[in-house]
């Protein structure tokens, strides 16, 4: 004959706190990562090279003014490059899907 053992009551209040506890710290991180992702300097030294074009740095950081909705002169006048420079790296933020174009990492 086989011993039925009593049903054992299990408390799912540690699980959840636990998973709260997780969520809470994925929270903070994502906070932390947006915070470095969206910051960008159009004077940064380093969005040009010594050739004085733009590093692959340099031209997000004009496809984000132009995710801004900064204008052509604008974004030339706060990169320090020609009109034909910004409104070049314009057409090619909107072939790439404008506003809902892949941001790549900054720094």
């Amino acid at each position: 004959m086989t011993t039925k053992h009593p049903a054992q009551h299990f408390d799912p209040k540690p699980v959840l706190d636990l998973i709260a506890s997780i969520e809470a710290d994925l929270q903070r991180l994502k906070g932390l990562v947006e915070q470095q992702v969206e910051k960008f300097d159009p004077a940064n030294p380093h969005n040009k090279a010594q050739d004085g074009k733009l590093t692959e740095e340099g031209v997000e950081c004009c496809y984000r003014m132009f995710d801004e909705g900064k204008s052509r002169y604008s974004v030339s006048q706060q990169m320090k490059i020609s009109f034909a420079a910004a409104t070049h790296r314009f057409n090619n933020w909107r072939k790439l899907g404008g506003t809902k174009r892949q941001r790549t990492l900054l720094g």
